[in-house]
């Protein structure tokens, strides 16, 4: 931030701004905070009713009032080596949905319901991509009867491509006492870096269905044929492993590359085998014509998330579930 307090502060952004990386200086509320400037820098999603809306590269959505703005400007957009293919959230939504597709899927208009038995949250999850096309309180109510109707607790993936929409829609499900679980990001990055990998790869088996072992080294699966029928559910997948020691999956679907599943037995981790893994299993989506890459991962993986940011991958999104609760 190059703003200091004893420097020259000026307002040379607008609301013709919008879509423009920003960097911004506002007064705190010494109420809540001692610090005296907050900062802020990331893309200006909108700039209604006096209200400015800065995402962060990390996916976090800030809020800045007109009023308070001491000083900002418009800054260049990061590197292009740095940033991810060009998406839409939902385009990413979309196909993260393919790649690891639920068993059982219902419509609610642009609201997709999927069901896999219980098998992880992202195919046991509303993905609310779209109008409903229905009042949102009723909205919620039907995808409470549906899955409870599939003897499991209803869940949304908070996720809509739409960040007003997101927090009205975590707002009411908040208040209907649903628990945030499962906070996440969405991050990219372009495939073919990640195939540039100098080290001998040989040692990575590929296959289009898991063997036992696979399962075993994933070790979350309560139900195998549920979780089977997810892990080996969309467009084209691949399950690679090191015999013994690590393991990752991959779908291919287009130009996109989504990979999962990366793990590394614990005796044998700092050797470098999953970026192994995952340069053989991008060299294999490359062949197939896929140019983009993308992964989903826990906000506070704060191992994975280093990895993948050596290996070229930014965030593109966060996103989280809620969950209703126990009955």
């Amino acid at each position: 931030m190059e703003f200091t307090t004893g420097g020259r502060l000026e307002i040379r952004i607008s609301s013709e701004d919008v879509g423009k990386r920003v960097s911004v200086r506002a007064l705190n509320d010494r109420t809540r905070s001692p610090e005296r400037f907050a900062d802020a820098v990331g893309v200006l999603d909108s700039w209604t009713d006096g209200v400015l809306r800065i995402t962060r590269r990390d996916g976090r959505t800030v809020e800045v009032a007109e009023d308070a703005l001491v000083a900002g400007k418009v800054v260049p957009a990061a590197p292009a080596r740095r940033r991810g293919p060009a998406a839409t959230v939902r385009e990413l939504q979309e196909a993260a949905a393919r790649g690891w597709p639920a068993t059982d899927t219902g419509r609610l208009g642009g609201w997709t319901l999927r069901a896999a038995g219980g098998f992880t949250a992202r195919a046991n999850s509303a993905l609310p991509l779209g109008d409903s096309g229905l009042p949102l309180p009723e909205a919620l109510d039907r995808v409470t009867a549906w899955y409870h109707e599939r003897g499991l607790p209803a869940r949304v993936q908070v996720t809509t491509g739409d960040p007003a929409e997101d927090e009205r829609l975590d707002a009411e499900l908040a208040a209907r006492g649903w628990s945030g679980e499962r906070y996440a990001v969405m991050r990219t990055a372009a495939l073919a870096p990640l195939a540039d990998i100098p080290e001998d790869i040989g040692g990575v088996l590929l296959s289009r269905e898991p063997d036992e072992a696979w399962l075993r080294a994933y070790g979350r699966v309560d139900d195998p044929a549920a979780a089977r029928a997810v892990l080996t559910g969309g467009p084209s997948v691949w399950f690679a492993a090191v015999p013994g020691a690590a393991i990752g999956r991959c779908v291919v679907d287009g130009r996109w590359a989504g990979f999962a599943a990366l793990e590394v037995a614990p005796g044998h981790r700092r050797r470098g085998l999953a970026t192994l893994v995952m340069a053989r299993l991008a060299r294999q989506a490359l062949d197939e014509g896929a140019s983009a890459a993308y992964l989903q991962v826990e906000a506070g993986n704060a191992g994975a998330l280093a990895l993948y940011d050596r290996l070229g991958f930014t965030t593109h999104h966060a996103y989280h579930y809620r969950r209703e609760p126990e009955r």
